[in-house]
């Protein structure tokens, strides 16, 4: 099929940054698109060829979509799975895969996936209803502290909480969850994967992440990952063991723990271009969002490595502000070298809502890591 100046049709569920960042590929080979996003505001409104408002898990609103275009694909993994697998059946290409996405879109089942395919990753305890719990720490099922999460629509640090007494399950949502053990870990690490529909496969560098404290958000990516050899080796084999269990079209995020004793353990995946990799944008060859549309496509992958060192700086809304967004200083680190700020369109700001991203790129990544920490200073995500 000729994707380029023609009447193929890519569908895209979501209309967030990811959706405004895939959007700047398909623009530049001119793939004509159509996006869905219950947001009248959503950032990808004013760069989708065709866009429409409605609920991604609305079963109408999903079959609608996919009925209008040759492959549909997500940036978000929350959507309706029925009305894609009904797709499916009438014989549209859907990317990740449906049954993909019913062990992703479900943290407890994915990871009992995990341990059904002997994939290393922090005991858990998977429970129906947060007040069983209580009972399970009582007869010693369960040890505090240990790390509560939902078991579906968690994220940006939603859905995640560290639980040191029973008291901090206090409202939290009452519905299925699990209980995983905490690890005592040196490094949060992420590798993506591509895998093409035609069945190619490549790698990312590892990348390092450092994380928000109390957000439980991402704060800095930094490729490539201050690890030894053998643990991104070893990092690499595992993200194309879950790659190729999963089976997924497109990229699959792999979140893992480097362990005190160099062990990797999986914590989490997600099927679409992801915040770890969005460093690649001024630092590799291939950027990760043009990787995703060349696989969904099943287009020769690109190459996935580096040209320069580089770390993305997350910039999410201040604490105490809510309302019209100011970005304050950003003349300043604009006139850093190697800094490229990317605003994702959102007019209101929150504590801790994603609004934007910086990527420093250096050829010494100590170096680049001092200047985003002075970015990280500087910039202001702030209301009127």
């Amino acid at each position: 099929m000729d994707y380029f100046s023609s009447d193929f049709k890519l569908g895209i569920l979501g209309g967030g940054q990811l959706g405004k960042m895939l959007l700047y590929e398909t623009r530049k080979w001119d793939i004509h698109t159509k996006v869905l996003d219950p947001s009248d505001e959503a950032p990808c409104k004013i760069a989708s060829n065709e866009f429409f408002q409605g609920d991604l898990m609305d079963f109408d609103a999903v079959y609608q979509l996919g009925k209008k275009v040759n492959v549909l694909t997500i940036e978000i993994e929350n959507v309706n799975l029925d009305a894609l697998e009904k797709l499916e059946d009438e014989g549209l290409k859907v990317y990740p895969p449906t049954q993909a996405l019913r062990i992703i879109q479900n943290k407890a089942k994915q990871k009992l996936f995990y341990t059904d395919n002997d994939i290393p990753t922090a005991d858990f305890h998977r429970f129906a209803y947060k007040s069983e719990i209580g009972d399970s720490v009582a007869n010693g099922g369960l040890t505090l502290p240990f790390v509560w999460k939902a078991a579906q629509f968690g994220y940006d640090g939603q859905g995640v909480k560290v639980v040191r007494e029973l008291a901090d399950l206090e409202g939290l949502p009452p519905g299925e969850c699990i209980a995983e053990e905490m690890v005592p870990f040196k490094n949060e690490l992420a590798v993506i994967v591509a895998r093409s529909a035609n069945g190619e496969v490549k790698t990312y560098p590892v990348v390092e992440m450092e994380f928000h404290p109390e957000a439980n958000q991402v704060e800095y990516v930094i490729c490539p990952a201050r690890i030894p050899d053998h643990v991104a080796d070893r990092a690499r084999e595992i993200a194309l063991k879950v790659s190729k269990k999963i089976a997924h079209v497109g990229l699959l995020a792999v979140e893992m723990f480097q362990t005190q004793d160099d062990r990797i353990l999986v914590n989490e995946v997600a099927p679409r271009p992801h915040n770890s990799g969005h460093y690649s944008i001024e630092a590799s060859y291939t950027n990760q969002f043009e990787q995703h549309i060349r696989a969904l496509l099943g287009l020769p992958l690109g190459n996935t490595d580096s040209k320069v060192a580089g770390i993305m700086v997350n910039l999410v809304g201040s604490e105490g502000h809510t309302g019209d967004v100011v970005y304050e200083n950003m003349e300043t680190i604009m006139g850093l070298d190697g800094v490229t700020p990317h605003i994702y369109g959102k007019k209101q700001t929150r504590p801790f809502r994603k609004m934007g991203h910086v990527t420093i790129v250096d050829k010494d990544i100590d170096r680049a890591r001092e200047v985003a920490q002075q970015v990280k200073e500087t910039i202001k995500v702030i209301s009127r």
